[in-house]
């Protein structure tokens, strides 16, 4: 069996050799079909993105050309526009991350290594994930408004390309000292919520990096829901703490148990907020609150690994007149 796919390249993205991992992309992919790999390589049509050329829009117009899936190369940016062209659609879309942060890989538990990746392809799985709308906009991960809308609207491209994930780190210490709450009102599918914040966040999927979506310890990206964490902190040193809480807790799979941290999970959330506070939607910046976001159940069909489900080796609780001894 021959796939035919079109590949989306960003030639920009990340810090490596462009050249080289795209011919190393295609050396795989190309690859001969085995008893682990069962479709016998793929053919590919390679469209390199341009300033001049939208991701969502080529893929598009590669499936009005007969593609039978997508694969985008590149960074969130470019992952989430492609994934945003196929919404709806039955199209399996593969994913080989070459950014900065590879939030979009990470959120859907996807390999970030291009081999690793290009494999995954290959051997033909894939999953049906959640997708979201922002303001009439596609969303694949996140909405961020107040300080992570203001972290990465200082991160910009020359910081990125010079000192990949440290430029968020970097814009985030620096807007600490521009911490500010403000008046925001949530309403939910069944309630409406006001409260004093300075930061919140609505996830669909979120890598655990992605601390300010935390609140409840996983962000399940398959279940009909989009779960919304609202960060109250009055100061930096506060701020500092809870992210500190909010990453901790989230390595344990624990939710947050901070007063100033609180969650909830809906299909539907409406965000006004005063003043208006910039809102960040999958790592760029789209303008100003209000906003208004929706699930989407079983959007979008991704490439991904086989998951070997592995079968309990022992369960013993639960049968009547049971004692269990040491062996000495």
């Amino acid at each position: 069996m021959k796939l035919k796919a079109c590949l989306i390249f960003n030639p920009v993205a990340g810090q490596g050799d462009p050249d080289v991992d795209l011919e190393t992309i295609l050396t795989i992919l190309s690859g001969c079909a085995d008893e682990a790999n069962p479709v016998e390589g793929i053919e590919i049509e390679v469209v390199v993105t341009t300033a001049d050329c939208e991701p969502g829009e080529l893929a598009k117009a590669a499936i009005e050309r007969g593609a039978e899936s997508i694969i985008a190369s590149g960074g969130d940016g470019t992952l989430s526009a492609v994934a945003a062209a196929l919404i709806g659609s039955s199209i399996p879309l593969g994913i080989i991350s070459r950014g900065t942060a590879n939030a979009f890989a990470n959120a859907l538990d996807l390999p970030t290594s291009i081999p690793e990746a290009c494999e995954s392809i290959l051997a033909g799985g894939t999953k049906v994930v959640d997708m979201a709308r922002c303001n009439g906009l596609p969303m694949v991960l996140l909405a961020g408004i107040g300080f992570e809308a203001e972290t990465v609207n200082l991160a910009d491209r020359e910081s990125k390309n010079r000192l990949g994930m440290m430029a968020y780190v970097l814009a985030g210490l620096s807007q600490l000292r521009n911490l500010e709450q403000f008046e925001a009102k949530i309403e939910t599918d069944d309630k409406i919520i006001t409260v004093l914040a300075s930061a919140i966040t609505i996830a669909n999927a979120a890598p655990a990096t992605s601390i300010l979506a935390q609140g409840g310890a996983e962000v399940v990206f398959d279940d009909g829901l989009l779960d919304l964490t609202i960060v109250t902190s009055k100061t930096a040193l506060g701020a500092i703490a809870t992210s500190y809480d909010l990453l901790s807790s989230t390595l344990r799979g624990e939710a947050s148990q901070r007063e100033d941290v609180g969650f909830v999970r809906s299909k539907k959330f409406t965000v006004t907020t005063t003043p208006p506070q910039k809102v960040v939607l999958d790592g760029e910046v789209i303008g100003t609150t209000p906003l208004e976001v929706e699930c989407i159940p079983n959007g979008l069909t991704v490439f991904a690994p086989k998951i070997e489900e592995v079968q309990p080796t022992e369960k013993l609780e639960g049968l009547p007149n049971l004692t269990i001894e040491d062996k000495g």
